[in-house]
C-alpha cells in the first residue's frame, strides 16, 4: 500500500529496486547532496541512481540472500526427508518429498535420452529451488520490505526470480553444462557439428557457423529471460493491485477481490515456470549428449 507523500510511481519505482551493494565513483552526488570523494565509496546504494553509478560490479544483496536462502532452506528440508525414509508407508512432507522425486524421475526418464546420474538429481534441484524462489511472490508485497523497514533497511526485494541477474545466472550455469557435456561427449564431433550443420559442405561453414552459435546462445537466454519476464510481471501486477489500496476506501473491497483472483492464478505461474526451467534444462542437456 502506497505510504503518505509517496506518489504511485514513486512507490512503484521502490519496490523494483535492489538493495544494491557496490562502489560509487569518485564525484557521484549522494541522495544527501555530499559529494564522493577520491578513491570512490563502497556503500548500499540509495535509490536506483546510486545502483545505477555503481555499474556492473554492483551486488544485488537481497537477491543473494534470498536465494541462497531457500537453497538451503531446500537442502535442509530434503536432508530430513532422507534422514526420515523407511520402508513403511510415508506420510506428512515425507509422502510430498517422494511423489516430487518419483515425478522428476519420470520426467527425466521421458525426456533425457543419455546416461548421467546427475541429470535426475539437478532437475530435482532446480524444480525446487525455482519453485520456492517463485512462491515468495505470493507474500504481500509490503510485508516483509516493512518490517525491513523498521530496522533501517529501505529496499528490499524477496523474489529472486525478479531479477535478471539470478535467473540469468542459473541459465549461464545451465549452459556451462551444456558446453562441458558436448565436448565431453562428442569431442572434435562438436566443432564438426557447428560448421557443418545444416549444409554439410566446407563452403558453408561460416553460415553454418553463425546459425549454429546463434542457436546455441539462445538457450540460456530463452532459458533465463522466460523466468525473469513472468515473474517480473507478475511481482509488477501485485504492487499494481497493492497501490490501488491506497486511493482511498472505496478500492478496498475491489482492489481484495483483484488480488485474491490474481493470487490464484499466479499460483499456476508459480508452478508452470519452475516445471518449464527443469524441462528445458533436461531437454538442452539432452542434447548436448547427442553423439550425431
Amino acid at each position: 500500500m502506497a505510504s503518505e507523500g509517496q506518489t504511485v510511481s514513486e512507490y512503484i519505482v521502490h519496490h523494483l529496486t535492489n538493495l544494491t551493494y557496490g562502489k560509487l565513483p569518485a564525484g557521484s552526488v549522494r541522495f544527501d547532496g555530499s559529494v564522493v570523494g577520491e578513491g570512490g565509496l563502497w556503500t548500499m546504494a540509495h535509490g536506483g541512481q546510486e545502483a545505477g553509478a555503481m555499474g556492473f560490479m554492483a551486488i544485488h544483496v537481497d537477491s543473494m540472500l534470498w536465494s541462497i536462502g531457500l537453497g538451503l532452506l531446500f537442502c535442509w528440508l530434503f536432508r530430513r526427508v532422507a534422514l526420515k525414509a523407511s520402508s513403511g508407508v510415508p506420510s506428512g512432507f515425507v509422502n510430498v518429498a517422494e511423489m516430487l522425486v518419483e515425478f522428476v524421475d519420470g520426467n527425466v526418464k521421458t525426456t533425457f535420452h543419455g546416461r548421467n546420474p546427475m541429470i535426475a538429481p539437478l532437475a530435482l534441484t532446480i524444480l525446487v529451488w525455482v519453485f520456492l524462489m517463485n512462491l515468495m511472490d505470493l507474500l504481500p508485497v509490503d510485508l516483509v520490505p516493512g518490517l525491513l523497514a523498521l530496522a533501517g533497511v529501505h529496499y528490499q526485494k524477496i523474489v529472486p526470480s525478479t531479477d535478471p541477474n539470478i535467473t540469468m545466472g542459473m541459465a549461464l550455469g545451465v549452459f556451462i553444462l551444456m558446453l562441458f557435456y558436448s565436448i565431453k561427449i562428442k569431442g572434435m564431433g562438436f566443432i564438426k557439428e557447428l560448421t557443418m550443420h545444416p549444409f554439410n559442405h566446407w563452403i558453408f561453414i561460416p553460415v553454418n557457423l553463425f546459425m549454429e552459435v546463434v542457436g546455441l546462445l539462445a538457450k540460456p537466454f530463452s532459458l533465463g529471460l522466460r523466468l525473469f519476464g513472468n515473474m517480473y510481471a507478475g511481482e509488477m501486477i501485485f504492487i499494481l493491485i497493492a497501490a490501488l489500496y491506497g486511493a482511498g476506501a472505496l478500492w478496498f473491497a475491489p482492489a481484495g477481490l483483484i488480488h485474491i483472483a490474481w493470487a490464484i492464478f499466479h499460483i499456476l505461474i508459480i508452478i508452470l515456470q519452475a516445471f518449464i526451467f527443469m524441462v528445458l534444462t533436461v531437454v538442452y542437456l539432452s542434447m548436448a549428449h547427442e553423439d550425431h
